[in-house]
């Protein structure tokens, strides 16, 4: 008799032939770790982690099949609503800035040259070349966050540009001393997205404050002139109001108001249609349109809504990467066979532009 068959800890004995139970199976080594336990016996221990690493598969785009509804929640599979990236853009990223332009030949307003501007790692404006013409009423449009309200900045001397020249109506805005540079300035009126009221003054100080800052005139002659821009604007009634007891589309009109009691020479709207619902949007272009036919002067309109734009605009730039894709007579932009400027003109998904 074997000593060693019942000893405290083991097994009994176990016909070799039987059948192996579902415990033996999980304790047994897998055919990978007989061959990395081999591999340690050779001497191959830091190689083994390698060799018998799991193999890495990329992932491979399918296109997504159309599906009954419920269907991938029911199987609990992830469907990708982003389509595969414009094949031209791979090869390159400017592919459709032609950088056409229509009927420009002056004189303008304002120039980009060469504009780059950049803060840190992240470039906004990578060579922007953009001619605003004199007297019409022009809109640079596109995508968010492709530098529209940088440009803005640019045009009155808030920044100025890492490499290239920024001109107003001739003048190299960086070049302008201190002293020229604000009295430069005095040529622009700015309505900004939120009115940017002053909170602690009624609307008929708040539009009489640039009259008060920057001339010599009376309080008889500023009423005149600040009655005369709120009665354009519709806000009479509301003088004597502060601008928490105003709608945003009175703050709007508000900011428009105060925008012009200089007689600017270049009026800059910073989406002015940001905040209000599409009734108000076209009161408020039908209100740009009116006070340009009065007044005169160039307006810049920076937006991404298309009505806007083909209610109002004259001139259209088209914005994206920092460059200008195509500009010209609104007509001529809308009927655009530049891929991109047809998507974003139309708002339709399928087009360069995605979801990136």
């Amino acid at each position: 008799m074997d000593e060693r068959r019942n000893q405290p800890g083991d097994e009994p004995h176990r016909d070799p032939f039987e059948a192996l139970r579902p415990e033996d199976l999980d304790a047994a080594p897998s055919a990978d770790e007989r061959a990395r336990q081999e591999a340690q016996r050779e001497g191959l221990e830091v190689e083994a982690d390698d060799i018998f690493a799991e193999p890495v598969v990329e992932p491979v785009a399918q296109p997504v099949a159309a599906a009954p509804v419920g269907a991938a929640a029911a199987s609990g599979a992830k469907v990708s609503v982003l389509r595969e990236p414009d094949p031209l853009l791979a090869q390159d990223e400017y592919a459709y800035h032609r950088g056409e332009t229509h009927e420009l030949d002056g004189p303008f307003a304002i120039e980009f040259q060469g504009v780059h501007k950049a803060f840190g790692s992240n470039k906004i404006l990578r060579g922007l070349d953009l001619a605003i013409p004199e007297g019409r009423v022009s809109m640079i449009l596109g995508p968010s966050g492709t530098g529209k309200s940088v440009c803005i900045k640019h045009m009155v001397g808030l920044l100025f540009p890492d490499k290239g020249d920024v001109l107003v109506q001739g003048q190299s805005v960086p070049n302008l001393d201190d002293d020229d540079l604000f009295e430069m300035r005095k040529r622009f009126g700015v309505l900004f997205q939120d009115g940017a009221l002053f909170g602690s003054m009624n609307l008929y100080d708040n539009v009489a404050f640039p009259l008060r800052q920057h001339t010599d005139k009376g309080e008889k002659e500023i009423k005149d002139i600040v009655d005369r821009r709120l009665n354009e604007v519709g806000l009479i009634p509301a003088r004597d109001k502060y601008p928490n007891e105003l709608s945003g589309g009175m703050r709007k009109r508000a900011g428009l108001a105060r925008a012009l009691v200089l007689d600017p020479d270049i009026v800059l709207f910073d989406e002015p249609d940001s905040g209000l619902d599409p009734v108000r949007t076209a009161l408020l272009c039908e209100l740009i349109e009116e006070v340009h036919a009065e007044n005169g002067g160039t307006y810049i309109v920076i937006t991404h809504d298309i009505a806007s734009a083909r209610r109002v605009a004259e001139h259209i730039a088209v914005l994206w990467k920092g460059r200008i894709v195509e500009s010209g007579p609104a007509k001529e932009l809308f009927e655009s066979p530049n891929p991109f400027v047809r998507q974003f003109l139309t708002g339709e998904a399928d087009g360069p532009l995605g979801m990136e």
